[in-house]
């Protein structure tokens, strides 16, 4: 896993763009903080810029950082066992072109250890988005994932490339008053 670590943590401090197993299924991503990084995965993805796309954090001290002191109850929902997005309806310090049009983005305290020491070994937050071009099915495994998107990153992390991942993240809208409503559980 170190070799992964540190050439996953050189391709994103480079700009680069790098496929990666999370804890929910294969995902494209790059420095959630640099515009040209999350560029080159729109463009990868052939996704337009205006649908925003999710980033990861390693822990709550992290996600604080881009959203402000959160209420224990937006806590309890982020650090759940089950992988879980939040959509915030404002963040500072990510890249403009990674958020929705209203200042909103999603955001998961990661589960998975490999991405949990990626993003600490980084030290900033990381894009996550499915690895696939925009409107097809997105992988269940690394078998599943379209050729443009495996030669199109530039670094892969060939890592638990036999499993079969089939459930996304829970995903969850706060309000800007601070309510919250289950978009999917």
């Amino acid at each position: 896993m170190k070799t992964f670590l540190s050439a996953g943590c050189a391709a994103l401090e480079q700009g680069k763009t790098l496929l990666y197993p999370t804890d929910t299924i294969w995902g494209i991503g790059c420095d959630a903080t640099q515009p040209d990084a999350v560029s080159k995965v729109y463009e990868l993805k052939q996704r337009s810029d205006s649908k925003a796309l999710i980033c990861l954090v390693s822990d709550l001290e992290m996600l604080e950082k881009l959203t402000g002191a959160l209420d224990d109850n937006i806590k309890a929902l982020a650090t759940s066992v089950k992988p879980t997005t939040i959509i915030y309806p404002k963040v500072v310090g990510l890249a403009e072109n990674l958020t929705a049009s209203d200042g909103s983005v999603g955001i998961r305290i990661v589960q998975d250890e490999f991405c949990k020491k990626l993003i600490n070994s980084f030290g900033r937050p990381i894009v996550s988005t499915s690895a696939n071009i925009s409107g097809n099915e997105s992988p269940k495994s690394f078998s599943e994932i379209d050729k443009p998107i495996l030669d199109g990153v530039d670094y892969v992390v060939t890592l638990r490339t036999e499993e079969i991942r089939t459930s996304p993240s829970t995903l969850i809208f706060v309000e800007k008053d601070g309510t919250f409503k289950t978009l999917r559980a």
